[in-house]
């Protein structure tokens, strides 16, 4: 049985915030090619812009390479019971790494870059998921809104060992310690899955700079408010977290699944007509 046709729309949207100097997240919107990234970058100098870059326009640029049917190499084994579509992510964000770690180590003022990275590619009638590090992606689904990442962080190591709770995760001073990131050693662990898209599901990546200061349940007040809205409801999260002080660089990257013509072409061997736009918006 043929799977059904999804269409998906996405808008992103980056901001300084309040008290950094500046926007070291990037992100992707490409839509031809079924792809939306995140990126949370770290270090100093500039590094951590650099290094969320790199990881976007090399991962945009390989998944490209690879859905069009051109000879990729594969980088690091496969992953067992995964689609093929989910095995070009896997080694794409593999890539990434490698490139962000080869040139933290070739320059001096790139030296221990790194960069989180959480990304969704669309598949028909089921979306892949790969992240490292503690970016997030949620699903809204039936008026609920349930996170669909784990955090790569030490204080969700304590919460899953029953160590803290919860509630004192989320104030605690060491919640910005991550335990994966882009860059930071040459293998890499990456989180993937997939699951089945529904019409009317919505998708929400964000850096930190969001999820630290915007609860899930005003996120999903704010989605509720707008509808079907996509930019008014981006430009509204990333409004809220800089309300509420604005302490990280925020990106929110919303995607809307709807079913499509039937007899649309699959994204399956699909050659794209050009590269994914990618988009990258600074502030401050």
């Amino acid at each position: 049985m043929r799977p059904k046709q999804m269409e998906y729309s996405a808008v992103a949207r980056t901001d300084v915030g309040r008290k950094r100097d500046g926007n070291e997240d990037s992100f992707c919107v490409a839509t031809d090619v079924g792809l939306f990234v995140v990126a949370d970058g770290m270090g100093g100098h500039a590094a951590g812009e650099v290094a969320s870059r790199l990881a976007v326009h090399t991962i945009l640029e390989w998944m490209a390479k690879s859905l069009s049917g051109e000879d990729v190499e594969m980088v690091g084994p496969p992953a067992a019971r995964c689609s093929r579509e989910a095995n070009f992510l896997l080694s794409s964000i593999r890539q990434a790494n490698r490139i962000i770690f080869e040139a933290a180590q070739s320059r001096r003022e790139y030296a221990g870059m790194g960069t989180t990275v959480v990304s969704v590619l669309a598949v028909d009638d089921h979306v892949v998921l790969a992240h490292v590090g503690d970016s997030r992606i949620y699903r809204i689904r039936d008026d609920r809104i349930v996170q669909l990442s784990r955090d790569h962080s030490l204080v969700q190591q304590q919460v899953e060992r029953g160590i803290i709770s919860p509630q004192e995760a989320h104030g605690s001073q060491y919640r910005h310690l991550i335990t994966r990131a882009l860059g930071l050693k040459e293998s890499l662990e990456v989180e993937l899955e997939e699951q089945p898209a529904r019409p009317g599901d919505v998708l929400l990546l964000c850096s930190d700079g969001l999820s630290d200061l915007v609860e899930d349940e005003e996120m999903l007040a704010i989605l509720r408010e707008h509808g079907g809205e996509l930019e008014k409801a981006c430009q509204a999260l990333v409004d809220r977290a800089n309300y509420k002080g604005g302490d990280d660089n925020i990106t929110a990257l919303l995607i809307q699944v709807r079913e499509g013509d039937r007899g649309a072409p699959s994204l399956d061997g699909r050659v794209p007509g050009r590269v994914g736009r990618l988009e990258e918006r600074r502030s401050g």
